[in-house]
């Protein structure tokens, strides 16, 4: 569900399971977290199952998107801890910053505006004209309308169908111009096909918490949701549970900050438990460029979940590059966490190893690929 979406569910050949499996998306506390989500606010109806005889074809869409390079644009990256947003004129970044921002729990949707409006005015200043915005945001996107978003999780549901659904809509109607958001890994995985000048790409941001997306082996984005922060991938019973929606096992807290935290106390590293999370990460690096053996065994057990994830993974994207980005990844650590994949790929799944090829961004396209690829998603006239 979290990887394809939808709200109905096909069951063959088990039909003593239907009621049983429809009963957990009405009853259970993480069934209901998953049908509100991808049911109700992303599809506008809650997730059904039905028994069926033989299961209907699969039907899938994707689009070409993006790599419009032509004109004076804005490219935009909205985070949990910092938005971003640059110049680009005809492919080239005139200007990008970075501003610190805390969106997840606040109230007021005039928070979100205000920020994202300075981001875009302080970016324009640097055009001569603005032909087109392009944004990247935690979340889900259909059509330019905000169906459901971490950005704006603390946001009752009355404002936020009064103020954040159309957001994006309202700004490109303010600006008069194309605007065009989708959701950050898939524009994390355009930004690094872009840059590799490959197809099939599967791409997984290691930031505050784990964002995914897909590039299709023809170069397209797909109608997916591709949200695996919420997707499993430890089935143990005793596997943490999600922060947000208590499920067990579920990505973000293997391939984000979070799992840096969550490692951080059975490291044995001293460090302060009020920090935040991206201050516990900088102790982390910070020890590991050093050669510490305990900073090592926190990216080393990142690396293993990695290895067997892909495999996971695997059953449901064909990729032949794997794009890695995100705090978590930088620096001897992010070099790791690839070794140590490698190593647990190598052993046990030789073939998926042989065809699979990872990709870190170089500076330059960590600080500019992400940009360009968001303002490179409208298309002019």
């Amino acid at each position: 569900l979290w990887q394809r979406g939808g709200w109905k569910i096909h069951l063959s050949g088990a039909d003593d399971l239907v009621p049983q499996l429809q009963d957990y998306y009405r009853t259970n506390t993480f069934g209901k977290f998953d049908d509100d989500v991808i049911g109700v606010k992303n599809n506008g109806h809650s997730i059904e199952v039905t028994g069926c005889a033989e299961l209907p074809r699969e039907h899938s869409e994707a689009r070409a998107i993006g790599r419009n390079l032509n004109g004076c644009r804005i490219g935009f990256d909205l985070g949990g801890s910092d938005r971003k947003a640059a110049a680009v004129v005809d492919g080239e970044v005139k200007f990008s910053e970075e501003i610190e921002w805390d969106p997840y729990f606040e109230p007021d949707p005039d928070y979100h505006y205000q920020g994202i409006i300075n981001s875009l005015k302080r970016a324009a200043e640097h055009l001569p004209r603005v032909d087109a915005i392009g944004g990247s945001a935690a979340g889900c996107y259909s059509h330019n309308r905000v169906t459901w978003a971490s950005l704006f999780r603390g946001v009752e549901p009355k404002l936020f169908d009064e103020k954040v659904r159309d957001m994006f809509i309202n700004i490109g109607r303010e600006w008069n111009v194309p605007l065009e958001v989708l959701n950050d890994g898939e524009v994390t995985a355009l930004a690094g096909s872009m840059a590799m000048g490959k197809n099939g790409v599967l791409g997984i941001a290691m930031g505050t918490s784990q964002g995914g997306g897909y590039i299709d082996m023809n170069g397209n984005i797909t109608t997916w949701l591709s949200e695996l922060a919420f997707a499993p991938v430890d089935m143990h019973p005793n596997a943490p549970a999600d922060e947000w929606s208590g499920d067990l096992g579920c990505g973000a807290q293997y391939f984000s900050q979070q799992a840096v935290g969550r490692l951080l106390p059975a490291s044995g590293i001293d460090y302060d438990s009020t920090l935040k999370l991206p201050e516990q990460l900088k102790i982390v690096q910070a020890l590991m460029e050093q050669g510490d053996e305990r900073a090592l065994k926190i990216y080393d057990a990142i690396g293993i979940y990695l290895g067997y994830s892909l495999a996971h993974y695997a059953e449901f994207y064909d990729y032949e590059y794997v794009l890695l980005l995100g705090r978590v990844t930088t620096g001897p650590g992010g070099e790791h966490i690839i070794e140590r994949s490698k190593e647990v790929m190598e052993t046990e799944f030789p073939d998926l190893a042989k065809r699979v090829k990872f990709h870190i961004p170089d500076e330059t396209e960590k600080r500019h690929g992400q940009a360009i690829a968001a303002a490179s998603l409208p298309r002019i006239g």
